[in-house]
């Protein structure tokens, strides 16, 4: 019988095709192989290198400059758009261009204007009275510093017996770090009782990153800047007489509080107004009103004050406006703030009482 040359043929063919097959499949597996085993090892050296290389969408490469153990805070960029931080800059800012009028000196900007230590030097001798070693215009980093060394130095022995958490450092406030600078600028507008109004519960965010043993750690940490316009009020030491009188002479205090009802009621008997309790029939500021127009012997406009004041607002308007006649009058502005006259804050409204008394306490 012949045999059938076909068949063997077929199967040789398809034994070639399977081979082929499974070659292929062992091709492509072991390639798959590799690349997994190359991916994992990827994967393994970004995990140790990750903590050395991290930046974050939020770190800058000079961020993560650290020497070893050192620390470095940034501001997240959502609380740099936050409003009330906005506004709390806002605040400080105009405040400081206030003191700092007569220097004419302008600030715009928080972080470019105060890392050198100029304005901030200018402020504190404005606000303690006292003039600071320092060379008045320095260029250099290592002037700058210096001068912010001086500086801070003043501050900080300032506050010192109030143990002040001091959350600024030369470093800090030289490489421009906000929430170092804001830190500073409230602990000085508290402590010498600067007349504004500081946005309540204001808080950022803040990155830290920290380097140990080589790896850096970051960590996100909310700061609390300011907190009600009551505990604020607690921790300025305004250093005058009342502070003492109110914790230590409440005695001797009720002989000032009758030398200055007095005083007042001497002018005010003159429009047939009288005055028996200081804290109260001054806060909606009237009396204050009429009191600066007897002593400056003009009329004031009605128009120009509320005469029966309502709101807390209208109140203020009338402090405020009183505020500016006694400034108008050659007296320096008042440090109490005119909320908290109307709050009926004794301490405020006893040191713009006292210092009308000493300026104008021979008039008739």
């Amino acid at each position: 019988m012949a045999a059938n040359p076909t068949k063997p043929s077929g199967q040789t063919g398809k034994m070639k095709k399977d081979e082929s097959l499974l070659g292929k499949l062992g091709g492509t597996l072991v390639r798959k192989k590799i690349k997994e085993v190359s991916d994992l090892q990827e994967d393994g050296k970004n995990a140790i290198n990750a903590p050395l290389l991290y930046a974050g969408p939020e770190l800058l490469p000079e961020d993560t400059l650290l020497e070893e153990n050192a620390e470095r805070t940034i501001l997240d960029p959502t609380s740099r758009e936050d409003l009330n931080f906005k506004d709390l800059q806002k605040v400080l800012i105009d405040w400081i261009n206030s003191e700092l009028e007569e220097d004419r000196i302008i600030v715009k900007d928080l972080e470019e204007d105060l890392y050198d230590g100029q304005v901030l030097q200018k402020l504190f001798e404005k606000l303690s009275g006292h003039k600071l070693n320092v060379a008045e215009v320095t260029q250099s980093e290592i002037g700058q510093k210096q001068k912010l060394q001086t500086v801070l130095e003043a501050v900080n022995g300032v506050l010192r017996p109030l143990d002040w958490n001091t959350e600024w450092s030369v470093d800090s406030i030289h490489s421009k770090n906000l929430v170092s600078i804001v830190y500073l600028l409230l602990a000085l507008a508290i402590y010498y009782a600067a007349p504004i109004r500081l946005p309540e519960h204001v808080s950022v965010k803040v990155i830290v990153v920290k380097k140990k043993e080589g790896i850096l750690q970051t960590a996100h940490v909310t700061k609390h800047l300011t907190s009600t316009t009551t505990e604020m009020m607690i921790g300025r030491s305004e250093r005058d007489a009342f502070d003492t009188l109110l914790d230590h002479a409440p005695d001797k205090l009720n002989v000032v509080k009758t030398s200055l009802i007095t005083f007042v009621n001497t002018h005010l008997n003159k429009l047939n107004l009288e005055v028996t309790e200081l804290e109260s029939q001054f806060a909606d500021g009237v009396y204050l009103v009429l009191l600066m127009g007897l002593l400056e012997n003009y009329f004031v406009p009605l128009y120009n004050f509320y005469l029966t004041p309502e709101s807390f607002e209208q109140k203020v308007h009338n402090v405020s406006f009183a505020f500016e006649l006694m400034q108008d009058g050659g007296l320096q502005k008042p440090k109490a703030r005119p909320e908290d006259v109307v709050n009926l804050n004794l301490k405020s409204t006893l040191r713009v009482l006292y210092n009308l008394f000493t300026n104008y306490k021979n008039s008739e």
